[in-house]
């Protein structure tokens, strides 16, 4: 049997969402992320960030531009006694037909792969309903939707409130 995992969405559930975020100075932590990472490390979860990144594919901002905040963000992560085990992303557009890009399942499968993840014992949590739709084709059974409704899953106002219905569904 292999590890458990938390999927995480980058913007919006991170991060504040402000549409194509790719510099530091534009990056703002959402309040309680730090608390809600360190809790499932704790609970054994490991932590992998599958994030869309289509700004690289339309020309908005570089890759280098993307690697210098992400390895601004995993620093800050180490600093707040966090590990994530990977951040793995898509750099296309949409019209590129990639098999990485949410809802595609592309990133999801390759975080279970490397990571020997069992999808069964694991978590998307995510801001969009794509999110979830990756989850659920990449066999991801827990998924928790940001701050809207979810039919396809759970619902919570951030990431720091879905702790309790992960530890709430640990439990049973």
């Amino acid at each position: 049997m292999g590890k458990k995992a938390i999927f995480l969405d980058r913007d919006g559930v991170i991060n504040e969402d402000r549409s194509y975020v790719h510099s530091i100075e534009d990056f703002s932590f959402i309040p309680g992320v730090f608390e809600a990472l360190r809790e499932f490390a704790k609970m054994g979860y490991v932590l992998i960030i599958v994030t869309n990144q289509s700004g690289i594919g339309r020309g908005y901002y570089t890759l280098e531009d993307f690697m210098k905040l992400n390895e601004w963000m995993l620093k800050r992560f180490e600093e707040e006694g966090i590990e994530i085990a990977e951040v793995l992303f898509c750099p296309h557009a949409p019209d590129e037909g990639c098999e990485c890009r949410k809802p595609a399942p592309g990133m999801i499968l390759e975080g279970i792969k490397k990571h020997n993840i069992d999808p069964d014992s694991s978590w998307m949590i995510g801001d969009k309903p794509t999110d979830m739709e990756a989850a659920i084709r990449a066999g991801v059974k827990g998924r928790i939707l940001i701050g809207k409704n979810n039919s396809r899953g759970f619902a919570a106002d951030s990431l720091y409130d879905t702790i309790s219905i992960i530890k709430g569904l640990e439990r049973e």
